[in-house]
């Protein structure tokens, strides 16, 4: 093994956990080395709103980004929410300039203060990675694999990672190893084969499925919206979204649970939005150009690893993203920024991780600004209440609509650049 600098962190993973991991971590360790398996360098330059690399198959797809991360992401990178407008990017206020379809009626559009921004995940991602690598003191390796941790003789703690790369093997010495690689993580068996007791996982089915379709538009057809979401109802019970982004575009995601997925041909999802509960987003892009064919991706459950919950853990390794915590993806941008908070708060606090401190705080941070907004919230409330007495599942409290409700009641309410 190299010579351990004793000032070293490495980041398993480049998606934006990873990417947000590394912009608060650049400001706590001399040296900063982002590892993916991806060609990150060919995606920074490429084009197309649907161009996904490997490690994010879900990237083409309508990502939202609550108030909350919003906000966040702001906190962590200044600008970083100004940036995509230069292209073309759309902001607005997250009621005011959405139109809700709720059981084939129109909603209200009150001004909330919400702050709101369309771009697509692979733009947003890229501005990000930009922005990371301008760092003096973060490095990526690209087309790298991961092999395995690398460990102290009695397996107590994580001191590196051996890699792989074009064929070669090499073991990089660390201080910290942050693995943020995803729901798939290999941390678990790792854990399990090094004599750790195995993670609690809670699983909760919800098999969705998504199928996208970005076109241009010839105008403000949207007269001034940036997005229309339709929901399903019980004679219906497929919904989609149609969202304004970048470069004059507008990508519509339809959405189907339990087995009544979209349509992912060309003709049947150019249909699709017309049997919906109103024939909005059908208006808006029935006769506009089509770029590229629909893209289709399914879900199949939301899952939760406790790590809070073990009895030990080996020091200088920590978890985080969906690696934690796999939610539906696309609110995994806002979850991300949020868990990047979380670890640039303990680190301030400890100086040193602590894993244990770590995961309850991540953990608690979600559950302790949403009971703080339940004082002020009867709705919220009520909510926490049907999942104390196990009427409704822990997952219904990260539903979109809830944490809206929880960035109102905390005072999350001043947009930071939404006109």
């Amino acid at each position: 093994m190299e010579e351990a600098d004793r000032d070293r962190v490495i980041v398993l993973g480049a998606s934006m956990a990873g990417l947000l991991a590394a912009r608060v971590l650049a400001d706590r360790y001399a040296e900063v080395l982002v590892v993916d398996r991806d060609d990150l360098a060919a995606d920074d330059t490429a084009e197309g709103h649907s161009t996904t690399r490997r490690g994010v198959p879900h990237g083409a797809h309508l990502h939202d980004l609550p108030a909350a991360g919003l906000l966040a992401l702001e906190d962590l990178l200044p600008g970083i929410t100004e940036e995509p407008t230069s292209n073309g990017a759309v902001a607005g206020d997250g009621t005011a300039n959405v139109r809700w379809v709720v059981n084939g009626q129109r909603m209200p559009k009150p001004h909330s203060g919400l702050p709101l921004l369309s771009v697509s995940r692979p733009h947003l991602e890229r501005r990000v990675r930009a922005r990371v690598r301008a760092l003096d003191n973060v490095t990526f390796w690209e087309r790298t694999d991961v092999v395995e941790p690398l460990t102290t003789p009695d397996r107590s703690a994580v001191v590196g990672v051996r890699v792989e790369r074009g064929g070669e093997r090499r073991d990089l010495a660390a201080d910290l190893v942050v693995d943020a690689t995803g729901r798939r993580t290999r941390t678990l068996a790792w854990l399990t084969e090094s004599g750790y007791p195995a993670v609690e996982e809670e699983q909760l089915a919800v098999n969705v499925g998504y199928t996208t379709q970005y076109h241009r538009l010839a105008g403000d057809r949207m007269a001034g919206e940036v997005s229309i979401d339709i929901g399903g109802t019980a004679a219906v019970p497929r919904g989609a979204l149609c969202a304004k982004v970048e470069d004059g575009c507008a990508v519509v995601t339809g959405h189907g649970f339990a087995g009544a997925y979209t349509p992912h041909d060309v003709a049947g999802f150019h249909d699709f939005p017309e049997l919906l509960a109103g024939t909005d987003i059908y208006d808006v892009v029935h006769d506009q150009e089509r770029l590229g064919d629909p893209l289709s991706y399914r879900f199949p459950a939301n899952l939760r690893r406790r790590y809070e919950r073990m009895a030990s853990f080996p020091a200088g390794l920590l978890v985080l993203g969906d690696a934690v915590c796999s939610f539906n993806p696309v609110y995994g941008q806002g979850m991300a920024a949020v868990g990047a908070e979380v670890l640039r708060d303990h680190l301030a606090r400890t100086g040193t991780p602590d894993p244990a401190a770590f995961f309850a705080e991540l953990t608690a941070t979600a559950v302790d600004q949403l009971l703080d907004a339940a004082t002020r919230d009867g709705d919220l409330l009520i909510a926490c209440a049907r999942v104390a007495f196990l009427l409704d599942p822990s997952a219904a409290l990260v539903a979109p609509e809830v944490q809206a409700a929880v960035a109102r009641a905390s005072g999350h309410a001043e947009p930071s650049h939404a006109g």
